[in-house]
């Protein structure tokens, strides 16, 4: 049987090998995923006719960074708008290559690419093309963040050109694989300029307690990534009597300081992504999404969806670049609220979360947490943290931490936190052993921190009495993976299953220089991992 469609670019693609019927795992249709490879392709086109230009214009990087994001898993389901964004390639195409169009001989340089001849390529080279474009849809997510809050970098356009300019091209694995590892670098400044971005507007994050019960009378959910909307949206609903709520990956927000100012910044809702199809059924309230994870939408409560930036689906409605939420206002004072206080739990019955452990709140008490580890109190250091998905097998992370030793501090970031982010895991000589750094992009944070206790005992990360355990679903956990590989950071823990993308040969090369293992089960994993000891 023809295939519809190909695309295994998430954790829970079909069969663990790819999705290739009329519709996705994620929800989106052959006719999307076509699109999306067509932009895709488009992109790789104007990357050709770019390639050599020694600056590129404004709108050229940010026509690409918005392309690449457009593609990430849960964010476009918009036929419409995917056309319109292949429609504005071809047109910045032109600026570089006038005359292509018209061109009676064409040389084929500056050619859109055909994504189907990716899908098709040997095994090996497939591979490696793949955690290139994989990883730089997710290193585009961070540079729309950054973008829209007046953070550029020509190096980082001019890095996004060049990796596009790769996958369209025959190269040998030896030059592919050198790229691979440069999109983890140039993912490392794509999170520090989105790391400076947000702590200038909003501020350094700091600890906080958020509750999770729901306020009686009319209120917004909020979902996604982009800190910047939810200020905006504060604003506008400020005096309003409507009060705001976070969801998913929005919940590191109430630990900046100017967004925790506003008194109907009240709480956060819900659980993990992957249950809002449950828990928004009959929610009396609009649920705006910034970013992904947008799942498609149950009748149920679809008309009081909406959608802005790189979010789109069809039939909801979506707020442009004007950025005027009246819309999901009005929707909120039509709907209401509920009448009372709901008292709503994470997945384990806690009745909070904490959050706002970023690099400066944990490096301002770093004298304390060496003079932990040199007492022995704090015996070893897990990160675990991802993405999380519904594919069985995640709650291996919920087991983890519950069976970690007391004497053991769990750093978390990234939505796979909803695992265990509402369990009381207690203290260690005055810290929690439960630290929510924040959102994927602050895996930032999470280096800066090893780095400096690296420092502080005068040994490599790798030494450190730190483990790493990572759930992956989507592409920026791609891009991150990347970046600690580039890093030289060994030994790290990847599950639930690992990507479908990587060849054996490829899966190899990483187990053996960088020493990469799947997860098993949490006993046998602890018991490994704390058999390593600071040198």
């Amino acid at each position: 049987m023809e295939n519809k469609m190909f695309c295994f670019q998430c954790e829970q693609t079909a069969g663990c090998s790819g999705c290739t019927g009329k519709t996705g795992v994620c929800g989106k249709t052959s006719e999307t995923a076509h699109l999306q490879d067509l932009l895709t392709g488009s992109l790789i086109g104007l990357a050709r006719a770019a390639n050599g230009s020694p600056t590129l214009a404004e709108g050229t990087g940010s026509l690409i960074i918005e392309g690449l994001f457009a593609t990430l898993t849960n964010v476009n389901f918009d036929d419409q708008s995917l056309r319109a964004l292949i429609d504005r390639a071809h047109q910045e195409k032109a600026s570089f290559a006038p005359g292509c169009p018209g061109c009676g001989s064409p040389c084929g340089k500056n050619e859109d690419f055909d994504l189907s001849l990716l899908w098709k390529e040997e095994e090996d080279i497939r591979s490696l093309k793949s955690l290139i474009l994989f990883g730089i849809r997710g290193m585009a997510a961070y540079a729309f963040h950054a973008m829209v809050l007046g953070y550029t970098d020509d190096e980082l356009t001019q890095f996004f050109c060049k990796a596009l300019f790769a996958i369209g091209e025959n190269w040998e694995m030896k030059e592919l694989l050198q790229t691979v590892l440069e999109v983890g670098k140039y993912n490392l400044r794509c999170m520090e300029l989105l790391d400076q971005a947000n702590t200038k507007t909003f501020g350094s994050p700091s600890p906080v307690t958020v509750p999770l019960e729901i306020e009686k009378g009319p209120f917004i959910v909020i979902s996604g990534h982009d800190l910047l909307d939810l200020k905006l949206l504060l604003e506008q609903t400020e005096g309003k009597g409507i009060n705001i709520y976070t969801h998913g990956e929005m919940l590191p927000a109430h630990a900046y300081p100017e967004l925790k100012k506003y008194p109907h910044l009240k709480g956060n809702f819900g659980t993990a992504w992957q249950n809002q199809q449950k828990e928004f059924s009959d929610i009396p309230a609009p649920v705006l999404f910034t970013t992904n994870c947008l799942m498609p939408p149950k009748s149920s409560y679809a008309d009081r969806v909406f959608t802005t930036d790189a979010v789109a689906f069809p039939g909801l409605v979506h707020i442009g670049k004007e950025k005027d939420f009246t819309p999901v206002i009005e929707k909120a004072l039509e709907l209401g609220g509920y009448r009372e206080n709901q008292h709503f739990t994470g997945i384990n019955g806690g009745k909070t979360v904490t959050t706002g452990f970023g690099h400066e709140a944990v490096l301002n008490v770093a004298d304390q947490v060496i003079q932990a580890v040199k007492s022995g109190a704090i015996r070893h250091f897990f990160l675990v943290g991802g993405c999380d998905g519904a594919r069985p097998g995640r709650n291996y992370y919920t087991e983890f931490v519950k069976k970690a030793p007391a004497d053991t501090v769990i750093l978390t970031l990234a939505c796979g936190k909803y695992r265990f982010n509402d369990l009381d895991l207690g203290t260690i000589g005055g810290l929690p052993r439960l630290l929510d750094i924040g959102q994927c992009n602050d895996a930032y944070s999470a280096i800066q921190i090893a780095s400096a206790l690296a420092d502080a005992f005068g040994c490599e990360v790798n030494d450190l009495p730190l483990s790493m355990v990572l759930s992956w679903y989507e592409q920026k956990a791609v891009c991150i993976l990347l970046t600690l590989l580039h890093l030289g950071i060994k030994n790290i823990y990847l599950g639930p299953t690992l990507p479908a993308f990587l060849s054996p040969n490829v899966l190899s090369l990483l187990v053996e220089n960088y020493k990469i293992s799947p997860v098993s089960t949490p006993e046998k994993d602890l018991a490994a991992m704390l058999g390593a000891k600071l040198q």
